[in-house]
């Protein structure tokens, strides 16, 4: 078995954000290999994300989503020193721009967290399952407890 070289974590700022992000950096410690971060900001109106309740779509809207994701971003990379040139965000659907960002720089590895729903919520897709069903590269769903 291959070693992993550059493992991509996807960061969501859920409130088990920093246990994924753990399991990232301890696999990229074992296995001596870069690890980068990426947040998506998806490019859909919500009700209600990490920065706050959401309300009407609007240019300005999305350019505070987008420095409300850059902060949290810098933030949380910091915190598991992943270093600047490392750092992704980015505007979109998650499953997609995850596997984008993942081709593009030769990613071995996407660790993703998963809450592992069933049911109605399953059939709307899931950003993990989409992610481990699509991605060229190994991926790793940290199972998330709901509380």
């Amino acid at each position: 078995m291959e070693t992993y070289r550059h493992i991509l974590l996807a960061a969501d700022f859920s409130p088990h954000g920093d246990c994924v992000a753990e399991r990232a950096v301890d696999l990229a410690r074992r296995y001596q290999s870069e690890l980068s971060v990426l947040h998506v900001v998806d490019n859909l109106p919500i009700a209600d994300s990490v920065y706050g309740p959401v309300i009407p779509f609007s240019e300005d809207f999305t350019s505070e989503l987008i420095d409300a994701g850059k902060q949290r971003l810098a933030a949380f990379a910091d915190k598991f020193s992943i270093p600047a040139e490392r750092r992704w965000l980015e505007i979109g659907s998650p499953k997609l721009e995850i596997i984008r960002i993942a081709e593009a720089n030769n990613v071995d590895l996407i660790v993703v967290g998963s809450h592992g729903r069933h049911g109605f919520e399953l059939l709307l897709g899931s950003t993990a399952n989409s992610i481990l069903h699509h991605a060229k590269c190994d991926v790793l769903a940290v199972r998330l407890k709901d509380d």
